[in-house]
């Protein structure tokens, strides 16, 4: 007959500890994965209804936003003259300065000054002003639920001076783009 041994209170002891261990483990995995699915959807939602993430393709915002940089756009229709907006074109989404909006009356002079209801605009944000090789006749009135948008580096941006992106309808818009935070040394609010 076999003699049944006792196991000391040293093995109970280490027993314990490892099923412990293993039931705390997968606990903890547990919980990260969870925290991990929702700190995913928490993202996930607020990409799709309150910001986009964008990056800066091209030179026609210089100086303010330039090529490779990243930036936030807030999703909303509430913005007004002057601000930075995103908007759909062609399936990419371009940014523009918004200068005037529906009823509006925008005219551009030879020396590239823009003028919105008869009001010289005071733009210091432009480094080259340009009339551009639009082809719309100025002055040139803004339609109804459109933005009329200009890149500030005037004489390479294509942008509602021509017919090619005209002006911006609000179906197109994406949101008014209101922070750079990449690269790092560049991080600001937008104006």
């Amino acid at each position: 007959m076999k003699e049944l041994i006792s196991p000391t209170t040293e093995q109970l002891k280490e027993e314990l500890d490892r099923v412990n261990y293993s039931a705390g483990y997968r606990k903890s995995f547990r919980g990260t994965i969870w925290t991990l699915v929702v700190v995913a959807a928490v993202a996930v939602i607020v990409s799709t209804f309150f910001i986009s993430i964008l990056k800066i393709q091209g030179n026609s915002m210089d100086p303010l936003l330039q090529d490779g940089e990243l930036a936030i756009a807030l999703k909303t229709n509430n913005f007004q003259t002057g601000d930075v907006i995103a908007f759909y074109y062609n399936n990419k989404i371009l940014l523009k300065r918004a200068i005037a909006s529906a009823g509006d009356t925008v005219d551009i002079d030879a020396d590239g000054n823009v003028f919105v209801n008869d009001r010289a605009l005071n733009e210091p944000y432009i480094t080259d002003k340009s009339r551009g090789d639009g082809d719309i006749d100025f002055p040139y009135q803004v339609p109804d639920s459109r933005w009329f948008v200009l890149g500030d580096h005037r004489s390479t941006s294509t942008d509602s001076r021509s017919s090619i992106i005209g002006t911006v309808s609000d179906e197109q818009i994406v949101g008014k783009v209101v922070l750079r935070f990449w690269p790092l040394s560049k991080f600001s609010l937008l104006s």
